[in-house]
């Protein structure tokens, strides 16, 4: 599933579609395509949701505050899609509860109110609890809040492990039949004369020996890239631009004893939110900066959080907070680009979150479709969307068919959670408890995949701490494309926050040894196939 087959040469095949990100929009693209039939490419120069993917809120949400906004539109297709995706994915996804306290010097409460209502009601929401109101002086919520704040409303959203939301869809793609190259830059492309220009040629970098890929179609799906992909790799003029805005969050020590988050209204008229993050963490997030093109991180200086950033957010929490938190408390940081599309907003914050499809389809020629915006909670719908615009011109296949379809390991009840991990637990009596339930949350019925054979702690192999093994290290290497510790630690979990130094050491040469050796089988792979092609 992570790499080609034994022997397989796509150097002259030519595919329908050529997917250019692997971001949750090229993923979800890739997925939605090869499902409907359609011969599918994925490339995608570093990991798997490895930028602005893997650095958003984490939120399913419907965009509460874009409602000040008119994006009335955006916000009814987010809030229809976040049960969509709760049923998709229940082990990934999660229902969470959100306390909004009332700031009396910002927006008053009939607004708050009736801002809810529409929430509650625009998305034809079954699933999820209403809105309620609350007393913090007498609700578990108040407690370590400033005593000044007295009232609060509290409503609905869902909780997303993001990266593995890319790696589900990737997954699903793969699966149906789409060949998925991580760690593949495209270096150039163009529309080949010879064929009338109706075939794109992407020539790339890649570890797995393929160094050219033919299409019908190409989508540019690459983020805040869209732009240097056309214009750099393509050679074809963008008729439209992305506003990048940087988001950082912080994470601390857990700050409150239970499972909601808040939203908390800032001075500035954006907001923050305070979530439970990996059962003894909070996540706190994010700053809307805008920046320039060349501040887009790269895989040998990822972005980071500045300190202006971090002053920023703990000033808006400790606003709300009764014992205010320092930059000491903070145990973790992360930073990414949100690409959006400019619309020409005044200010960052009031830029549309809607995306935007861009064909480009000269006269019998091979098209292309840039993708500009998006958020993570539609990202199945954009798919939707650009199925659309390609269909007409690559023949029409299958229909639409992910709405009721989970992702892989989601396929079992949105409360069955509990259930799952008791077979686990009664299976594998001698593997953690809290191991197994991150197994449910993380792999959901694929954890049995995972397990398939172990009957003793001894058949999971070396363990490198936090209940992590090598036998859930070779797992995510074979099936979801993993290739070093960050890939493990960071975006199919976040046991980045638990393991020391000595252990994440003891990883990367575990894995720098199984690298190795598919190294050895996939040069041996490209010799053949050269082999082939000269003779």
């Amino acid at each position: 599933m992570t790499g080609l087959a034994k022997d397989q040469d796509v150097t002259d095949d030519v595919f329908d579609i050529a997917v250019i990100g692997g971001g949750i929009n090229g993923t979800g693209i890739a997925r939605d395509a090869a499902g409907r039939g359609y011969r599918v490419v994925l490339l995608e120069k570093g990991d798997l949701g490895g930028a602005t993917s893997a650095a958003s809120t984490k939120l399913i949400h419907g965009g509460l505050r874009y409602l000040e906004h008119g994006a009335f539109r955006l916000v009814k297709e987010a809030l229809e899609e976040r049960e969509v995706l709760l049923k998709a994915a229940p082990h990934i996804i999660w229902p969470l509860r959100f306390v909004l306290p009332h700031h009396a010097g910002l927006r008053p409460r009939w607004m708050i109110r009736l801002g809810l209502f529409l929430y509650d009601h625009m998305g034809g929401r079954k699933l999820l609890p209403a809105t309620r109101s609350l007393r913090l002086d007498r609700d578990p919520a108040g407690v370590g809040l400033n005593p000044d704040y007295v009232h609060a409303f509290e409503y609905s959203d869902c909780w997303v492990e993001d990266s593995r939301l890319v790696i589900l869809n990737a997954r699903d793609a793969a699966s149906k039949g789409a060949l998925v190259l991580p760690h593949t830059a495209v270096t150039s492309g163009h529309r080949d004369g010879s064929h009338d220009g109706r075939q794109w040629v992407l020539d790339l970098t890649t570890p797995t020996g393929v160094d050219q890929v033919r299409a019908r179609c190409v989508v540019n799906a690459a983020g805040p890239w869209v732009g240097a992909v056309l214009q750099d790799k393509l050679n074809v003029e963008a008729s439209a631009n992305v506003r990048l805005v940087k988001g950082s969050h912080i994470v601390v020590d857990r700050i409150f004893d239970h499972d909601r988050a808040y939203m908390f209204q800032n001075a500035d008229n954006r907001i923050c939110f305070a979530i439970p993050f990996e059962q003894d963490f909070t996540l706190i997030g994010t700053t809307d900066e805008e920046v320039k093109s060349s501040a887009l991180p790269t895989d040998n200086a990822p972005l980071k959080i500045s300190d202006s950033e971090v002053s920023y957010l703990l000033q808006a929490v400790n606003e709300y907070l009764r014992t205010p938190i320092t930059a000491a408390a903070v145990r973790w940081s992360y930073a990414g680009v949100r690409p959006l599309y400019d619309d020409g907003a005044t200010a960052a914050q009031e830029a549309t979150r809607d995306y935007v499809l861009d064909l480009n389809h000269p006269a019998g020629q091979a098209s292309l479709l840039s993708v500009y915006g998006g958020k993570i909670t539609t990202y199945r719908r954009l798919a939707e969307a650009v199925m659309t615009q390609l269909e007409p011109i690559l023949g029409r296949r299958d229909g639409k068919w992910t709405a009721t379809a989970p992702l892989p390991g989601g396929d079992f009840p949105v409360d069955g959670g509990i259930e799952l991990f008791a077979r686990l637990l009664r299976h594998y009596p001698f593997i953690e408890p809290q191991t197994l339930r991150r197994f449910v949350r993380a792999y959901g019925t694929d954890a049995r995949v995972l397990l398939a054979g172990v009957k003793t702690s001894a058949d999971l192999g070396l363990s490198f701490g936090a209940g992590l093994n090598a036998r859930e290290v070779d797992y995510l290497m074979d099936n979801e494309w993993a290739q070093s510790p960050d890939d493990v630690l960071w975006r199919r979990s976040k046991l980045g926050l638990r393991l020391g130094p000595i252990e994440v050491s003891l990883l990367d040469a575990y894995m720098q040894a199984r690298n190795a050796k598919r190294a050895d089988v996939s040069r041996s792979i490209s010799m053949r196939a050269q082999a082939r092609r000269a003779g």
